[in-house]
């Protein structure tokens, strides 16, 4: 069965998971965990998005993150592209560093933030890293030193998390502290990791009581939410298809947009395409290719195969683009 697309959306809440390949170690050391949190800083504000809780492991990582106005991926495929170089420069290895593609869950934020959040920061005391919440207060590599104030991660929106607890910040400090270290017994919770029936609803227990009682819910794997969060999250992103086709009926392709382009700019669409690197040609190159991301919803790989060119010169075209726009 082929997964499903990935749901990317603006302003929503995502779980995300990333996992060395083979389960193997990809942050050896305090420099390369250091590395991997100063980038994703300035992914996070070039791509408008809010992280509210975080753990870096030595074989993985979790981020909760809402998305900007362009949504996760961009934010991500920078972050992990970007780290992959730098960890296979430095410790002379060649390949794939992470597994597959990251995991990542839409979730519902009024009924999941704060038990992802305490999830999320109390990694490493299932892991048996630290052992009590004093260590975890300092704990370098979890999200919970920020919100303590005893590490500055100024990328890292904690005045939301507290917020979640009260108004004031040293009131709200300590009920977000106590609620952290009562979930310091509860073990693991396969729930938070995932989406669909079982994990919405409670576990299978819940789903068929309710299936007893004739109620059923909307569910999706990728959506970590009641049946109700679910239908609508479900049908913003039909309704965002629907747009897309709506611009495809109107005429508007890549081919009509290259054709624009091309003619205001005064540059023949073989040049184009040949690979010059003549700035006006780079340029218009660039502008084709974040348009056809922006209007049409076209990945970089599919521009990349209209254009004839290598889907990373497509990236980083969009990226200078997106800067001077």
């Amino acid at each position: 069965m082929p997964r499903q697309a990935r749901l990317d959306m603006p302003g929503a809440l995502h779980h995300i998971m990333v996992r060395g390949i083979n389960k193997e170690s990809v942050f050896i050391d305090k420099e390369d965990k250091e590395q991997l949190l100063q980038r994703l800083g300035i992914n996070l504000v070039d791509g408008q998005g809010f992280v509210y809780a975080w753990v870096v492991m030595d074989n993985h990582l979790h981020l909760l993150i809402k998305s900007g106005k362009r949504g996760i991926s961009d934010i991500m495929r920078k972050l992990l592209t970007w780290y992959a170089q730098y960890y296979n420069r430095l410790h002379r290895r060649r390949g794939h560093l992470f597994e597959n593609r990251y995991k990542s869950i839409l979730c519902e934020e009024e009924t999941y933030l704060l038990a992802l959040i305490r999830y999320i920061h109390l990694n490493p005391v299932r892991a048996g890293i630290v052992g009590t919440m004093e260590e975890l207060d300092e704990y370098l590599w979890s999200g919970h030193s920020a919100v303590m104030r005893n590490v500055s991660r100024s990328w890292m929106d904690i005045d939301y998390v507290l917020a979640q607890f009260g108004r004031k910040k040293r009131a709200a400090g300590n009920a977000y502290r106590k609620f952290i270290e009562e979930g310091m017994t509860i073990g693991r919770k396969p729930e938070l990791t995932g989406g669909g029936l079982g994990r919405s609803g409670g576990g299978w227990s819940e789903v068929v009581a309710r299936r007893r009682k004739g109620q059923k819910e909307e569910f999706d794997e990728r959506i970590l939410g009641g049946g109700n969060f679910v239908q609508e999250v479900l049908q913003e992103a039909e309704d965002r298809q629907i747009r897309q086709l709506k611009i495809q009926r109107r005429g508007i392709t890549i081919g009509s947009i290259i054709d624009e382009e091309c003619t205001k700019a005064g540059i023949s669409e073989n040049e184009v395409k040949a690979g010059s690197r003549r700035g006006p040609v780079s340029r218009l190159r660039a502008r084709i290719a974040y348009r056809s991301r922006d209007e049409l919803g076209l990945s970089a790989a599919e521009i990349a195969r209209h254009m004839g060119m290598a889907t990373s010169s497509i990236t980083r075209a969009i990226d200078r683009e997106h800067h001077t726009s």
